[in-house]
């Protein structure tokens, strides 16, 4: 049929490119409303399995794409993407908790996590306590008829400890098996955005569920916010992706191709800040003023043991515990007087970061009576002009 009106003509143009185009990185494809050849098509097209296309917040090329790739990096199957870390935590907890159930989460955890539980599914009637994640025994007696859920973290937030995922996963799976018979045995998720994929395999660590913020490592330049949880069971993957397009939970394809541009240097990335961060944290412990240096790699770190045995490779955090007797303004001067190191949240970009903590203020096991701590980020500067950025900072710590 032949239009005369050029908006029409525009429109509905009948040239389309050629097939066979190949290039290194993949195509972007944009859509929320997906064409469809004809009615029969229209009906029976499944999203559900990554056979067809329905409409853009079921997913495109482009986020399939991402999702595969990311479902390997992990050693998993299934992959499904969210708008942050924290959206995929929070959808986890949507999936498999319901009114009188509990999840159980670590002291040491992601503190927005933490915030959910107490403040959104307790709104819901859904109950939770924090247990000590370096002490599974601690788990197996919180362990409780109404829970459904426990959530992992290695290592953990700030404090980075390194917990023993075999054995916490163990005595979940122990209390799965006094409950034989029970349709809806305790799911273990683990946010591993410490980990990224490079550090250990979850899933051969006996994990079912893995949660990461590809704000950090997968993406790798600080510009976009994204978060993936995968599996290997289909049965859990099929309950995540309901609760997801229930909650409409989606991402744009243009932050899905600059999380693909950074994939493929990962691993580079990875290794390259993890051979300056223990650098930098090994001369830091000789500093007058720092009592510890929290970082697995670092003999004496809580779970440094556990560490070597389950990983290969550490992130590009560490934390420094300052001496009681400083007080908190002087360690804040610090962290002003640095240069290099920038003041703000998140980590695994190019640039390096530091940022303040009160752990009483954010602990309710173990730090108490610790002085002020500063967790540093460690991007791809050289390690000589961020030491000399630390050395000249400390003077206004003692000054």
């Amino acid at each position: 049929m032949k239009h005369d009106d050029l908006s029409t003509r525009l429109i509905h143009h009948p040239y389309k490119p050629p097939e066979g185009f190949e290039a290194v990185a993949p195509g972007v494809y944009k859509a929320s409303t997906v064409l469809f050849p004809n009615v029969e098509a229209l009906r029976t097209t499944d999203w559900k399995d990554k056979s067809g296309y329905t409409y853009g917040l079921h997913g495109t090329p482009t986020t399939f794409t991402l999702e595969e790739r990311l479902a390997t990096l992990e050693g998993g199957t299934h992959c499904l993407l969210a708008p942050s870390g924290l959206a995929v935590m929070t959808l986890v907890d949507m999936a498999f908790l319901r009114s009188g159930d509990e999840v159980l989460i670590p002291d040491n955890a992601y503190g927005p996590g933490k915030t959910f539980a107490e403040a959104e599914l307790a709104a819901w009637g859904i109950t939770h306590r924090f247990y000590d994640a370096m002490d599974p025994d601690d788990l197996a007696r919180q362990i409780g008829p109404a829970t459904r859920l426990v959530w992992l973290e290695a290592a953990g937030s700030i404090t980075l400890e390194f917990p023993d995922l075999p054995a916490l996963v163990a005595r979940v799976r122990a209390a799965n098996a006094a409950r034989a018979g029970d349709q809806r045995p305790i799911v273990t998720a683990l946010d591993n955005t410490w980990g990224a994929g490079i550090a250990f395999q979850p899933f051969e660590l006996g994990v079912d569920v893995s949660v990461q913020a590809l704000t950090k490592y997968p993406s790798g330049g600080a510009d976009v916010l994204m978060g993936s949880v995968i599996t290997r069971d289909l049965a859990l993957h099929r309950k995540i992706l309901l609760t997801r397009i229930r909650l409409g939970l989606g991402v744009g394809s243009n932050d899905a191709e600059l999380v693909l541009r950074g994939l493929p240097s990962i691993a580079l990335r990875y290794h390259a800040q993890d051979a300056s961060t223990r650098e930098l944290a090994a001369w830091m412990q000789q500093q007058p003023g720092v009592v510890q240096v929290l970082h697995p790699a670092l003999p004496g770190s809580p779970g440094h043991a556990t560490w070597q045995r389950d990983a290969s490779a550490a992130a590009c955090l560490f934390s420094a515990v300052f001496d009681a007797g400083i007080p908190q303004a002087r360690v804040d001067a610090f962290c002003d007087a640095l240069r290099l190191f920038r003041l703000g949240w998140s980590w695994a970009g190019p640039i390096s970061l530091c940022a303040p903590y009160e752990l009483a203020s954010i602990r309710s096991q173990g730090w108490q009576e610790a002085g002020a701590l500063v967790r540093f980020a460690i991007g791809l500067e050289s390690v000589q002009d961020l030491r000399a950025d630390l050395a000249q900072a400390l003077g206004a710590l003692h000054g």
